[in-house]
């Protein structure tokens, strides 16, 4: 039951993000179908996050807290690395696509998750391996 529950969450999430990029979405409430496409891809992004957070810790939560990290001491520098990806490929993105194929906001999003990321990433180096790491004795 569990990974069938992780897989609906999956295919809902690409979905949703997947209908940002047609022109299928009504107007809504508030007569901008940009607006909803907007908001269906931002749903399909929590519940893509949600996904990754069942299949990474075995539950659904929002928070990664470091007490539920394998081993933070190492994965904190592949978050890191994962954050500098996103905006990298944001930056990539507004250079090369000339065509609007992928909606305004897409970069925005992908900044955002860039940004938390890195800034996740910095914390656990920093309480682990860093400046704050309590003192062995």
């Amino acid at each position: 039951m569990d990974r069938k529950a992780t897989l609906a969450l999956l295919g809902a999430g690409v979905v949703l993000i997947g209908q940002s990029f047609t022109t299928l979405a009504p107007g809504g409430p508030w007569d901008s179908a940009s607006f909803t496409r907007g908001v269906l891809g931002l749903l399909g992004l929590v519940l893509l996050y949600l996904a990754w957070f069942k299949q990474t810790f075995g539950f659904i939560g929002v928070a990664p807290t470091v007490n539920r990290w394998r081993s933070p001491e190492t994965s904190w520098l592949k978050v890191v690395v994962f954050g500098l990806v996103c905006l990298v490929v944001t930056r990539a993105i507004r250079l090369v696509d000339g065509d609007g194929f992928v909606p305004e906001p897409a970069g925005l999003l992908l900044t955002l998750v860039g940004v938390l990321a890195l800034m996740n990433g910095g914390y656990v180096w920093l309480i682990t391996s860093g400046p704050l790491a309590d003192e062995e004795e």
